[in-house]
């Protein structure tokens, strides 16, 4: 999965673009109420155990 890919994922489970840092941006969850950080790296792959983190601190995918 691409990070353009993931952060589609995150929209439309209602998270949200709260700010823009350097080289990552920051994420918000009202799902999780969590705030997480993505990298800018659209077009590049996104690490699985990476895509996993972040869908657990959005509150998308359960923790097993």
């Amino acid at each position: 999965m691409k990070y353009s890919e993931l952060k589609k994922i995150l929209s439309k489970n209602g998270c949200y673009l709260h700010n823009e840092g350097g080289n990552h941006e920051t994420w918000y969850s009202p799902i999780s109420g969590n705030k997480f950080p993505i990298g800018r790296h659209n077009s590049k792959e996104v690490p699985t155990g990476t895509a996993n983190g972040i869908l657990k601190q959005a509150g998308i995918k359960k923790e097993r």
